[in-house]
């Protein structure tokens, strides 16, 4: 994704953030069949799109969508701890987030609530509503292409069975 390079605009918003060391350690984690960095960035760049045309605060909505994943956990993690971070990686996020950055208060909510409703903190803002399900149609699409081939299989299985019922 590098049309959000050629917008001046939004990288001059979050310039400071993706030239920040410890937030560059997120280019080494695997998320979604990419890497988490890649991942914030759309959520981010997309979230701000949206806020922009909507007429909302799309300066914070950047922020807080780049930012909504920054936490640092090591590749060896086992399925219970991957399954527990699903619920507890918000709070890792504004916590790391707010150690190396000024969040403002939307910010902070964007980040702690980009996983509702699996967890149960409700977004109070527009802009956090809008990360949230940037958020949920990013990561559909990542997962879709990483699976892609099961995907198909799944499909041409249910095809099958679909035929083998109607020919009854």
């Amino acid at each position: 994704m590098s049309s959000h390079k050629k917008d001046l605009q939004y990288m001059s918003i979050v310039n400071n953030i993706l030239y920040n060391k410890d937030f560059l350690k997120i280019k080494e984690i695997e998320h979604h069949g990419i890497s988490r960095y890649e991942h914030s960035l759309k959520v981010s760049y997309y979230s701000y799109k949206i806020a922009r045309i909507l007429h909302l605060d799309y300066e914070q909505t950047a922020v807080g969508g780049l930012l909504h994943d920054f936490f640092l956990s090591p590749d060896d993690r086992t399925q219970a701890e991957r399954l527990k971070s699903v619920f507890t990686h918000p709070k890792e996020a504004v916590c790391m987030a707010k150690e190396h950055f000024n969040l403002t208060p939307k910010e902070e909510d964007m980040i702690r609530t980009h996983m509702f409703p699996i967890n149960l903190s409700v977004p109070k803002y527009a802009e956090s509503w809008i990360v949230s399900l940037v958020d949920k149609c990013v990561a559909t699409n990542e997962f879709a292409l990483k699976f892609r081939f099961r995907l198909k299989y799944a499909y041409n299985l249910f095809l099958l069975f679909a035929i083998s019922i109607m020919k009854i």
